[in-house]
């Protein structure tokens, strides 16, 4: 990017990260609120992570604590909140028409230069994007929950966003320390949530047909399949499995075909198989606030140790 100011529109969880992730590569940052209690709020809880997150030697970026905090200011205003930025991420709730709106709202405010990001998990960026004059500079980036600890970000463009717009998102996530995958076109649920949902409706049924309890059915991912999807993904799974690819479908296809028709119908979600579910997670995790946040807590503290150990490897 040309300057080094982006603005991060919500300053929700999401907002709160980005604007961290942002920080720790060296950005000036102007966090967008309408309300200044959530703003306060907000710079009270990214201070007391980075704090947390120095302390534990795990911080991002090369500056101390203090030196990212102090690049990060708050804005209720929307127009100063942009002014002479050249990214803007939008992290407001998932919600359709608040989305066009703030950026109807945005695209009266911007130069031609700045690029108008969405971190929707799910909303397709024809539905949000057609229409604005600014439409060639608007790209969905869209991030995991949380982006500090998992640093994979989609990046999908409008049919009409200019190939440069996608071309320095990349080149800016990758400078921030994330890890950009594109699209070459938008589907509905990009891609990660393809591949999460396709895993989740067959834990659905197999817990529903009673062939697996829902904790067993976790364990299955998390001690299984999972720890070597956190090295390398399906497809470099079905390489090195066999002697490659080609080798792996000749071996194995007709057994995959042979399970896949046997999958069922997706699934309601709802009815007794919540109730099941619910049971063996609340029992495991009780659904209350401070059990949850801690356990939240672990699952970060997990991840940070994680992207450590990657980082490690890779440069060994």
């Amino acid at each position: 990017m040309e300057h080094s100011q982006v603005a991060i529109i919500g300053s929700g969880l999401i907002g709160r990260s980005w604007a961290m992730v942002f920080a720790a590569g060296g950005f000036k940052v102007k966090l967008y609120d309408i309300a200044q209690q959530q703003l306060t709020s907000a710079l009270e809880n990214i201070r007391k992570q980075m704090k947390e997150l120095e302390k534990s030697g795990v911080l991002k970026g090369s500056s101390s604590a203090e030196q990212q905090f102090a690049l990060i200011s708050v804005c209720t205003d929307l127009k100063a909140a942009v002014e002479g930025a050249t990214f803007i991420q939008e992290c407001t709730p998932e919600n359709l028409e608040l989305k066009k709106k703030i950026f109807g709202q945005l695209d009266l405010i911007v130069g031609d230069n700045v690029i108008l990001s969405s971190s929707t998990s799910c909303l397709l960026p024809s539905k949000l994007f057609t229409g604005l004059k600014h439409v060639k500079q608007c790209i969905v980036s869209h991030p995991v929950n949380p982006p500090y600890f998992v640093p994979l970000v989609e990046i999908v463009p409008h049919p009409e966003t200019d190939p440069s717009t996608t071309e320095r998102t990349y080149a800016l996530m990758k400078k921030i320390g994330q890890s950009p995958v594109k699209l070459n076109r938008e589907i509905e649920g990009f891609v990660l949530n393809r591949l999460q949902y396709a895993v989740i409706s067959e834990a659905w049924r197999l817990v529903g047909e009673g062939v697996i309890s829902p904790t067993d059915l976790d364990l299955v991912m998390s001690d299984g399949l999972g720890m070597r999807y956190a090295f390398i993904g399906p497809l470099e799974t079905m390489h090195l499995n066999a002697e490659g690819i080609a080798n792996y479908c000749e071996r194995y296809s007709e057994g995959m075909r042979l399970v896949l028709n046997t999958f069922g119908p997706v699934p309601e979600f709802s009815g007794e198989i919540v109730q099941k579910v619910n049971q063996a997670m609340s029992e495991k995790i009780p659904v209350v606030p401070k059990v949850l946040d801690a356990r939240r807590k672990w699952r970060d503290d997990c991840l940070t140790g994680l992207a450590k150990l990657k980082t490690q490897m890779k440069s060994n």
